[in-house]
Parts: structure tokens; C-alpha cells; sequence
């Protein structure tokens, strides 16, 4: 018998950068155990070239990607989430619409790298730096055990996570 697989929506303001690498990070590490999607708040309509070189860099396809509002997870036609996570601090304070089934959310914050301001250099490294730290995020959740946790220790494990200041777990 297959293991059911998970569906995870990331969720930023813009949907530029964060959640769209967070996206590609967990349909790779969670193939098999898990469907990533992003959306955002205030979507900018485009995803950051940044973005899209990072996670060539780290191996990972972007093909796909794109910049989209949350509602379009939150409407009868769309697939029912099991986690949403906020990655960034403007979509956590927001009014998130109702998510059907009651997913169990976290904020896992992470500084924006498309808002920051320098040299190309530093950009692609901050860039890099915000890629590792969701890569190491969701490392640590993929490899829960989340069928042998009770719903408030996964939900204590998933804040923990996003407490994490470098990263690691």
C-alpha cells in the first residue's frame, strides 16, 4: 500500500523568491511523500531571475514556476493542504483565507532576498544564504516521522523549525 502524500503551500506577500524556492525544495527532497505549491498575499506577477538562477545552481529545475495568488488554493477545485507554512513576515501577519481541511501551519521566516539592496555579488549570495536556510528547514520537516507524532507534537516540531535561526537542524 502507497504512503499518502502530503500537500505543503508556502506562502510569502510577493511570491517572488522565498516560496518559490521553498516550492522546488520540497518537490525535490519530499518527492514521493510530498506536493509542494507557493502562492502569495500580494503576488508580484513574476518570479525574481535571482530566484530562478539559485535554484538552477542548486540542481533544481525551475520549470514551472511562476508568481500566483493564494486563492487559488483556497477555492473548491483546489487540492486540500496538509501544511502551510508563511515564509516570510508580512504573509504571517496577514489574514490568510480559510484553508479546507485545517492544515497544520508554522511560520518559518526568512529574510527577503529580492527586497535587499548591493552589489550583484552580495544579492546572489543572500540569495544562496535564504536557499540554504529553507533547504535545511525542510530537510528537517521531510524527515519527520509525522505518521508516529500526535497532532500538537507535529505542530510543536513545525514551530520549531521555524525558530531556527541558521537553519540547522
Amino acid at each position: 500500500m502507497a504512503e499518502r502524500v502530503f500537500n505543503v503551500l508556502f506562502l510569502c506577500t510577493g511570491n517572488s523568491a522565498r516560496s518559490i524556492m521553498a516550492e522546488a525544495i520540497m518537490n525535490s527532497l519530499g518527492k514521493g511523500k510530498f506536493r509542494a505549491f507557493s502562492a502569495g498575499s500580494h503576488p508580484t506577477g513574476r518570479v525574481n531571475p535571482l530566484a530562478l538562477d539559485t535554484l538552477r545552481i542548486a540542481g533544481l529545475s525551475p520549470d514551472g514556476a511562476r508568481s500566483k495568488a493564494w486563492d487559488e488554493f483556497a477555492g473548491p477545485d483546489a487540492p486540500t493542504m496538509d501544511f502551510v507554512f508563511t515564509v516570510c513576515d508580512n504573509a504571517a501577519g496577514e489574514v490568510c483565507p480559510v484553508w479546507p481541511g485545517q492544515p497544520m501551519t508554522a511560520h518559518w521566516g526568512v529574510e527577503d532576498p529580492a527586497a535587499f539592496e548591493g552589489t550583484d555579488a552580495e544579492r546572489r549570495a543572500l540569495f544562496l544564504k535564504v536557499f540554504r536556510m529553507l533547504q535545511n528547514r525542510i530537510s528537517v520537516f521531510a524527515a519527520l516521522p509525522i505518521a508516529s507524532l500526535d497532532r500538537q507534537s507535529l505542530q510543536t516540531r513545525l514551530r520549531d523549525i521555524g525558530r531556527q535561526r541558521d537553519g540547522a537542524g
